[in-house]
């Protein structure tokens, strides 16, 4: 692991400071630093049949149709499955990331290119995005993908504004739905999870400041975004056994747990939620997110 700071963080080229070296499922520290990665249990929860019902009325602009799921059947469809963990946990005695200091999270996935270089192509920040934005976007080809957090309101402000405007005008739930959708796109974008160090972190209603293994973020992003309450009906008693007290947070899966698939008609709106667990906790700061740092 390498911190980069200033302007070689921004540099695709440069190699910073090497904190640590080690394997997978090895514990290795440096710099105030402790990191750990391995293949885990999925901590993430969501019940994909009411993703679905979500999904159509945001791509059509229509309202929620209630028929189409029971709370009451309510199940998560990441049981049972794994997801590859990368851990970094930062000490509170930290020079720069210590209690008081704003942490901006966000994280992208990039690969090399024949000429040289890097290429990004894909990203994550607030979680849940991509599954009720951009469900369809099976082949990353979405300009979201490649774009930096600081263009993101010029790039697709109106394109998020408009998609919650039509949906709640059509539920009636809000007076005036075109404020409303820019107050949402303004909220979500730069899309970077915010979190001040040294505080109880919790991605709810009272408010977002990071998140933790515990929340349940599909129900307070759907409640955000359809502009009125909708439960989910799961809870932190969903995944309670898969996350516990000490580093690194997360448990090793069952034998019988299976790499997480999705059937192929469903593949892009159930692969995202998991690329966008970026989570913080309040133990030190813990960085987590299953699939893409």
């Amino acid at each position: 692991m390498h911190s980069l700071t200033g302007d070689e963080a921004r540099d695709d080229s440069a190699s910073g400071t090497l904190l640590a070296r080690g394997g997978t499922g090895e514990q290795i520290s440096g710099g105030g630093v402790r990191v750990w990665t391995d293949r885990v249990a999925d901590p993430f929860y969501v019940d994909l049949d009411q993703l679905f019902t979500i999904n159509a009325a945001v791509a059509k602009g229509t309202a929620v149709d209630s028929a189409k799921w029971d709370p009451k059947q309510a199940k998560n469809s990441f049981a049972n499955t794994t997801v590859q963990a990368i851990v970094v946990e930062v000490s509170h005695e930290h020079p720069i990331l210590r209690p008081g200091a704003q942490v901006g999270v966000w994280c992208s996935t990039k690969l090399a290119t024949d000429a040289g270089g890097w290429r990004q192509i894909n990203r994550a920040g607030h979680p849940m995005m991509w599954p009720i934005f951009w469900p369809t976007d099976t082949d990353f080809s979405n300009p979201a993908n490649d774009r930096h957090p600081s263009e993101d309101l010029e790039g697709a402000g109106k394109y998020l504004a408009d998609q919650v405007s039509a949906v709640v005008a059509a539920q009636g739930n809000v007076a005036d739905p075109q404020g409303y959708g820019w107050t949402v796109a303004r909220r979500l974008f730069p899309d970077v999870l915010h979190y001040e160090v040294g505080t109880p972190a919790t991605f709810g209603f009272a408010g977002i400041n990071g998140r933790t293994l515990a929340d349940f973020v599909p129900e307070v992003m759907f409640s955000l975004v359809l502009g009125r309450a909708t439960p989910g009906a799961l809870g932190p008693s969903t995944n309670e056994r898969l996350r516990t007290s000490t580093f690194p947070h997360v448990v090793k899966p069952k034998p019988t747990a299976r790499p997480h698939r999705c059937p192929a008609s469903d593949t892009a709106t159930c692969l995202m939620p998991a690329r966008s667990s970026v989570d913080v906790a309040r133990r030190g700061e813990q960085l987590l997110d299953p699939v893409r740092v």
